[in-house]
């Protein structure tokens, strides 16, 4: 395809380049300029981490083709400072520390110059639409919109420049607002995350995908994609020396699928190439024949007999059963007044952090296997990439680069292996950067729990028993959904002195995206059931939400459900500082103005609106 000429001036410099008229400004920024600052979130002019000004006018660059830049003056976050002086909006961004993981904030930067340009004595409902068409993941907008503010002030002189100084620390840094380290490199552009670097003779590499939930790989042709123009390198499992089985806690995922797919998105083969653009040309080439398998999508219908095994050799779907058992719960059971229960439900989530999944993995001279990338475990990767590479653990490096954005979803290894096979068998550096459509696609997603669960209580709201039997939906491999299981039920009974206890966690393979670790790792969804529970228990029971937790709430010397002996315990305090910070009225149910006898007295049947079903003991003995 014949090239374009495009000449424009950059952040006050003359540029003119010969490029393919198929890029975005954002390729041409970040690839032929190597101005950074400018990120792909999404792609699709969602998140606005791409901005920058053409002509003085903010403008999502990934929406815009490289070739309407002709003529045009472009201002990039980099461009902002001038002399390595950060400007008032920057200054105020690292003064508030309106900065985490960073991936955002060039785009917020930009966002926030551009409202304080066309007005420095903007509202602060002003503030909040000019950046209406930007995305913050981490650091949550009340910091970025205090920042605004703060710039907003010293500008228009309502407020002295020396509000953007250091604060000055007296005897300790407790209570006191310290900046961050990196937040001028954040906020300028500088720091560079695993999508942002480059090295000479680099290339690209893409990943072929599953189409299929279940099937057998019946044959694998690469050969076509082999002489495809630009192509140095094609990687199947064939091309793993070492262990091809890796995980956090089970090696059940291959580097790439040996013998057969098991879900939607599953990497079956890997091409690097000279550009993104010929190594997706040439995925287009491998010739893969698949058979189709029956699949199974719903963790309880996975758990049933003869239901499809996502692993063969396996003799069941199970990945992991966490049993906890204390105390007796048919005896507690049978002390209750009140026996409730009910099903929970909590959905799969995407971790949707700002930063697609990258890296950057290259040979060094002595033979080391170096790879840049986001991992939030890189020792556990490293010891895995060891294993698989058939190399002695000094010969592999891991570098964790910038993680912009992660929650945990950075921390299962899912693309780092093919990355190395790709750089060793090309001898040549490699960059992969995921799309978002990618990432979405096979990244690992909070595990979804269905959660029975049964509690017995007195009429004064003491718990007797507790029973929580859980299934949860661990995907196609097994990655955190050991580590998941455990969490749920350490802390699946809550802060609470329960005499009689029975937990089980049941991690399901099925043939869905894999889940893994996300933030509370597996207590949130247990959590939400026993705390559920506590609500409509104290509505059952004319009791103060308050005051039935305080009942049951451990205290110094408790002893878990998992037999640890607590020293102290700050339940109370944190209950006290609760009711008070939130105004609380005691005795009256969701504080807003019943009275405990609208609900009946303890041990009655009054109205329950959550859906819970009710039984007293009579019930149990009827059984």
């Amino acid at each position: 395809m014949p090239k374009i000429t495009i000449q424009t001036t950059v952040n006050g410099r003359s540029v003119s380049k010969d490029v393919d008229p198929s890029l975005r400004l954002l390729d041409f920024l970040r690839e032929e300029l190597y101005l950074t600052g400018a990120k792909e979130g999404c792609g699709a002019g969602e998140c606005g981490t791409c901005s920058v000004f053409v002509d003085g006018v903010l403008m999502k660059s990934c929406l815009m083709p490289a070739g309407k830049a002709q003529g045009t003056t472009i201002e990039t976050v980099e461009g902002l400072a001038e002399r390595n002086r950060l400007t008032v909006l920057q200054q105020a961004f690292h003064k508030t520390g309106a900065s985490q993981c960073g991936y955002c904030i060039p785009g917020m930067v930009m966002a926030a110059t551009s409202c304080l340009r066309g007005n420095p004595h903007a509202s602060l409902d002003e503030i909040k639409e000019h950046l209406g068409g930007n995305i913050c993941r981490c650091t949550g907008y009340s910091k970025i919109f205090e920042a605004v503010e703060l710039a907003r002030d010293v500008l228009n002189g309502s407020v002295p420049a020396t509000a953007l100084q250091e604060d000055a620390f007296k005897d300790s840094f407790l209570g006191a607002n310290v900046r961050r380290l990196d937040a001028p490199s954040k906020v300028t552009g500088a720091l560079k995350y695993a999508g942002d670097m480059t090295m000479p003779g680099m290339l690209h590499l893409q990943v072929l995908r599953s189409p299929h939930a279940h099937a057998r790989i019946v044959s694998l042709d690469t050969s076509e994609a082999e002489r495809m123009p630009g192509v140095e390198a094609v990687v199947t499992s064939a091309d793993v020396p070492g262990v091809d089985g890796y995980g956090v806690f089970i090696h059940d995922q291959p580097v790439l699928a040996r013998g057969k797919v098991r879900f939607v998105g599953d990497a079956v083969a890997a091409i690097a190439a000279e550009t993104v653009a010929q190594a997706r040309d040439a995925l287009e080439k491998i010739k893969v024949v698949y058979e189709e398998l029956p699949a199974v999508f719903d963790a309880e219908e996975a758990m049933k007999p003869g239901a499809p095994l996502v692993h063969e050799g396996n003799t069941d779907n199970i990945c992991q059963h966490i049993p906890i058992r204390k105390g007796n719960i048919e005896d507690g059971f049978a002390k209750a007044d009140v026996i409730l229960e009910e099903t929970f439900r909590t959905q799969r989530v995407e971790h949707a952090y700002l930063e697609p999944e990258a890296g950057l993995a290259y040979v060094e001279p002595d033979g080391t296997v170096t790879i840049h990338s986001p991992s939030q475990n890189i020792t556990h990767h490293r010891h895995m990439l060891a294993h698989i590479l058939a190399m002695p653990i000094n010969k592999v490096r891991m570098i964790m680069s910038p993680v912009g954005g992660g929650f945990g979803g950075k921390e299962d290894m899912i693309y780092q292996g093919i990355l190395a096979l790709a750089a060793i068998k090309s001898r040549r550096p490699v960059r992969y950067v995921f799309t978002r459509e990618e990432s979405i696609l096979v990244s690992a997603k909070r595990h979804p729990f269905v959660m029975r669960l049964r509690m017995g209580l007195t009429k004064d709201g003491r718990i007797t028993a507790t029973h929580m039997h859980s299934i949860s939906d661990g995907g196609a491999y097994a990655l955190s959904t050991p580590g998941v299981m455990r969490k749920h039920c350490i802390l699946g009974a809550g802060p609470y002195e329960i005499d009689n206890v029975r937990i089980d966690a049941y991690g399901i393979y099925t043939n869905n995206t894999p889940s893994g670790a996300f933030r509370t790792f597996g207590a949130m969804q247990s959590l939400f059931a026993t705390e559920s529970m506590m609500d409509m228990a104290a509505e059952k029971l004319g009791l103060d939400p308050f005051e039935i937790r305080r009942i049951n709430a451990m205290r110094d010397g408790a002893v878990t459900h998992t037999q640890q002996k607590l020293g102290s315990v700050s339940m109370l305090q944190v209950l006290d500082t609760l009711e008070k910070g939130s105004r609380w009225q005691p005795g009256v149910p969701n504080g807003r103005g019943a009275t405990r006898d609208d609900l009946g007295g303890p041990g009655t049947r009054a109205p329950c609106t959550l859906g819970v079903r009710l039984r007293d003991t009579s019930d149990v003995a009827a059984e």
